[in-house]
């Protein structure tokens, strides 16, 4: 009975043989050894390269980081550059206002020091005018030693770098007053019509003192002329007289007033 079940089991085990290998179902083989290497190398490999970009993002935020805070300290500097230049400049600023203002004064007690040497020497060095010219505020004056016509006497005064005599306030009035000159021509304007004389403290603050240059000396002209420096009358432009140039006064030299002072001192 045992071998009849053995025989039948054998039997049974090569008719199923025989079936699969009709039907032609193949089996799967185990996978290669050599395959599932390199899919372990290939997670090792990515992995590795997850953990590179770690590190590496890691290295970039820190440097990042080091890098915005120099820059941030660079602005702060340069803020402060900024507000202690600009608090820099606003004090050269003060100081240069205080300097100019100090120059300023200097100056003006330099002018009127000069002033009381030159009524003790008309010649004194620091007077601001050329010589034999007179000085009074902040105007030079000379007065002619010869005769020429109105037109001939402007060109002197002229090439001078002045212009003939303009009695504009009452200062300058006293001043020529002083002078004790007979008559001189003056620097008004030219004109075609004959006028009466009048006084010249009528005409200080007249417009006639503008001179523009573009008269025709061809036909007869009348030109104004002080006359005992309280007077002004008028005759042919072409007539012979004496004339006073003026001209602005030079600043005075500060140097040459407080050594001129010093030296008064030590005498």
């Amino acid at each position: 009975m045992y071998e009849e079940v053995m025989h039948a089991y054998l039997k049974f085990q090569d008719s199923s043989k025989t079936e699969n290998g009709k039907s032609g179902i193949k089996v799967p083989a185990a996978p290669p050894r050599t395959w599932q290497c390199r899919v372990v190398a290939l997670a090792l490999l990515c992995l590795l390269l997850l953990v590179g970009l770690g590190i590496l993002g890691s290295m970039f935020y820190g440097t990042f980081n080091n890098q915005m805070g120099k820059v941030n300290k660079l602005q702060s500097f340069k803020e402060e550059l900024q507000q202690n230049l600009s608090l820099q400049l606003i004090e050269n600023m003060n100081s240069s206002g205080k300097i100019r203002n100090l120059s300023i004064t200097l100056q003006k007690m330099a002018t009127k020091l000069c002033h009381q040497l030159y009524e003790k020497d008309s010649g004194h060095k620091c007077k601001p005018c050329p010589k034999d010219w007179l000085w009074h505020e902040d105007s030079c004056y000379l007065l002619s030693q010869e005769r020429k016509d109105w037109q001939s006497s402007e060109q002197e005064c002229h090439n001078l770098n002045a212009s003939l005599l303009k009695i504009k306030n009452k200062s300058v009035l006293d001043f020529i007053k002083s002078w004790h000159y007979t008559s001189f021509w003056l620097g008004l304007s030219p004109r075609k019509n004959y006028e009466n004389s009048k006084t010249i403290e009528e005409i200080i603050f007249s417009s006639d003192w503008l001179i523009n240059g573009t008269y025709d000396f061809s036909g007869k002209m009348y030109c104004g002329y002080g006359y005992s420096t309280n007077y002004l009358y008028f005759r042919p432009c072409t007539q012979q007289g004496n004339f006073v140039c003026e001209k602005l006064a030079d600043q005075v030299e500060i140097e040459y007033t407080l050594v001129s002072e010093e030296t008064d001192i030590i005498k």
